[in-house]
C-alpha cells in the first residue's frame, strides 16, 4: 500500500541508469540483481494468482462450501486475485523504475489498485474473524446473524469502503504535492486518517475478536477435560487454537505493521524514510496477499481436498460438485 509522496533520492538503481537531467534509460545490461529482483517478484504474482485461482475455484465448483463464511473466504481470495493480477505487476513495473524518482498519473493508478485492494484484503480479514467469533462464541445464534444476506452486505461494504478510501488517499497525494508543505488537512488524512481506517482500526478489532476466541476455546476445553475426566483432547484443542490464532494474527501483522508505521510517523519526523524502504515495505505487504490462501484455506481438510481434485483434473472428467470432501 503505496502512499508516501515520491521524491528525487541518491541511489544506484538496479535497471535504470539516471543522467545529469534526471532522465531514465534502462540498462543495455541489466544486472544481475535487476534479473533476480524480476523473477523474484514475478514468481511471488503466479504463486499469488495461482493459489487465489484454487480457493475462487473451490468455493464456486464444490456445493459443500456455498455456505456464508466461505463467501467472506470468496471475497477475499478475489481481492488477493486482483492484487497478484494489478498491483504485482503495476509494483513489478514501478518500484524498479521511475515511480522510484518521479510521481505521475501512472504511478498515482497504481496507487489506487494499491490502497483499494490492500483495504479490501484487510476488512475481508475482519470480516471472516467476525464470523469466526459467531461460529466459536455464540454457535447458537450464528445461523441467524451470519446469514447470507448479512454476508453479502458485508462485502459490499467492504468493496465500497475500499474503493473510497483508495481514491480519496490517491487524491489528497496529489493535492499534497501540488502546494509541497502548506496542506496539512491533506497530510492528516494520507498519513493519519487513512492508515488509521485501512490498517489500524482493522487490524484492533481482529486482535480483540481473536483474543475473545481464544479464550472461549480455552473455557471449552477446560470443559471438556472436566467432562471426560481427560485432558489429552483438551490440551490439543487449546494447542491447536493457540497455534492457528498466533498464525493468523502473526502474518498479519508481520506483513502490515512495518509500513503503516512508517506512513505514519513519516510526515512527524525530520528525517525522511528512503523510498527504496517504502517500495521494500510495500512489497511486504503485498506478499500477505500470497500466504492467505494458506492460512485461511489450509487450515480445513475440505479445502485440501477440493484442491486435490482441481489439480489432479478429475473436474474435468465428471461432475465432482456434490462430492462430499473431507
Amino acid at each position: 500500500m503505496e502512499t508516501v509522496n515520491h521524491t528525487e533520492v541518491d541511489y544506484v538503481h538496479p535497471c535504470y541508469e539516471i543522467d545529469l537531467s534526471f532522465s531514465h534509460a534502462l540498462n543495455s545490461l541489466p544486472s544481475v540483481v535487476c534479473i533476480l529482483l524480476y523473477i523474484f517478484l514475478a514468481s511471488l504474482a503466479v504463486v499469488t494468482v495461482c493459489g487465489n485461482l484454487l480457493i475462487i475455484t473451490s468455493v464456486i465448483y464444490f456445493t459443500q462450501l456455498h455456505t456464508p463464511t466461505n463467501s467472506l473466504i470468496l471475497s477475499l481470495a478475489v481481492t488477493d486475485l486482483l492484487v497478484g493480477v494489478l498491483v504485482f505487476p503495476f509494483s513489478m513495473a514501478f518500484s524498479l523504475s521511475s515511480c522510484l524518482q518521479y510521481g505521475g498519473l501512472i504511478c498515482q493508478v497504481r496507487d489506487i489498485f494499491d490502497v483499494s485492494l490492500s483495504t479490501c484484503s484487510i476488512l475481508n480479514l475482519s470480516c471472516i474473524a467476525i464470523d469466526r467469533y459467531y461460529a466459536v462464541c455464540q454457535p447458537l445464534t450464528y445461523t441467524t446473524k451470519m446469514n447470507s444476506r448479512v454476508v453479502v452486505v458485508m462485502i459490499l461494504v467492504n468493496w465500497s469502503v475500499s474503493v473510497f478510501i483508495g481514491i480519496g488517499m490517491a487524491i489528497a497525494g496529489l493535492n499534497q504535492e501540488a502546494c509541497e508543505e502548506s496542506c496539512s488537512m491533506e497530510v492528516l488524512l494520507s498519513s493519519t486518517l487513512g492508515p488509521t481506517f485501512s490498517f489500524y482500526l482493522p487490524a484492533l478489532v481482529m486482535l480483540c475478536i481473536y483474543m475473545k476466541i481464544f479464550l472461549v476455546a480455552q473455557r471449552q476445553a477446560r470443559t471438556i477435560q472436566n467432562t471426560k475426566k481427560s485432558g489429552v483432547t483438551a490440551s490439543k484443542m487449546e494447542r491447536k487454537a493457540t497455534k492457528t490464532l498466533a498464525i493468523v494474527m502473526g502474518i498479519f501483522l508481520i506483513c502490515w505493521t512495518p509500513l503503516f508505521l512508517c506512513i505514519t510517523s513519516t510526515p512527524f519526523s525530520s528525517n525522511s524514510v528512503p523510498l527504496p524502504v517504502i517500495e521494500t515495505l510495500n512489497w511486504v505487504t503485498l506478499t500477505n496477499s500470497m500466504l492467505n490462501p494458506f492460512i485461511y484455506a489450509f487450515f480445513y481438510s475440505w479445502y485440501r481436498a477440493a484442491f486435490r481434485i482441481i489439480i489432479s483434473g478429475k473436474i474435468f472428467q465428471g461432475n465432482f460438485a456434490n462430492s462430499k470432501l473431507a
